[in-house]
């Protein structure tokens, strides 16, 4: 590999987002999203970056050699791995192209969906975007307005999934929920007043998992367009759980579930 010396700090590119480990970059060069720059740690980090390394430089990505201490400085705690990928934005996909998908999805297998109404939060948009992931979902839906960006925090508490999982913005949420209906898509929304269990449904065909703001929960709106409701059972003394949380332990039902139906 071409060593570029840096012997002092470097400022990041302007106007990219910074991508922090190796998941999050080969998730990148998975989707040939290449990166305009990669800063790799010198020594023997370096080493075991080879064979990623060189793909994104084959992909186009300038690449830059940089002290751990460096690397660190920008990271400020987040666990980089010995890579930082620098690329442009990511940009929600639009709602014409979420119809088109979805057509193809169904044609499949069941879609697994997940949609987040009123999540403001970018820590907590991130880490949904985490577990949408882990949980194999097939694409998260947002409203135009009303919804965290996807900006470089989402990134990196994501740690690549922001990279791997689709987001699809629509106009308006409710209509939305209606066209998923009428291809025949199932919507369960989360209530803390639901008198059902998320454990009573059947998450094993084409579903759509909704969860509410922070603290908020679901719109009426959003609300009145879900097939059903459901809680989540709590044992202890708090009433609810943090949102990114919830739509972890409700994205898990739904893949334990349709595992059990597969098998």
């Amino acid at each position: 590999m071409t060593r570029t010396p840096q012997r002092r700090p470097s400022r990041p590119p302007d106007g990219l987002d910074a991508v922090y480990g190796v998941h999050a970059v080969h998730a990148l060069l998975e989707r040939e999203q290449a990166p305009r720059e990669l800063w790799v740690q010198e020594g023997s980090a370096a080493k075991r970056l080879d064979e990623l390394v060189e793909q994104a430089r084959t992909q186009g990505a300038h690449v830059v050699r940089h002290s751990r201490e460096t690397l660190d400085e920008l990271a400020r705690g987040v666990a980089h791995q010995g890579i930082i990928a620098f690329c442009s934005p990511l940009v929600p996909e639009n709602e014409s192209y979420l119809w088109q998908r979805l057509d193809e999805w169904t044609a499949a297998s069941p879609p697994l969906l997940l949609i987040l109404d009123g999540v403001t939060d970018v820590h907590n948009f991130g880490a949904c975007l985490r577990s949408a992931d882990a949980a194999g979902v097939h694409g998260v839906i947002v409203p135009k307005d009303k919804a965290a960006p996807l900006n470089a925090t989402v990134r990196k508490v994501a740690c690549g999934a922001a990279e791997a999982v689709t987001v699809y913005r629509v106009t308006n949420l409710a209509r939305a929920m209606e066209r998923l209906k009428n291809a025949g898509v199932w919507i369960t929304g989360t209530a803390g007043d639901a008198s059902a269990s998320l454990y009573d449904v059947d998450y094993t065909g084409p579903v759509a998992l909704v969860m509410g703001a922070e603290g908020k929960g679901m719109r009426r709106l959003t609300r009145e367009a879900c097939d059903n409701l459901v809680r989540l059972p709590m044992a202890g003394s708090v009433s609810s759980l943090n949102v990114s949380v919830a739509t972890g332990v409700c994205l898990f039902e739904a893949l334990r579930q349709r595992q059990l139906a597969s098998a």
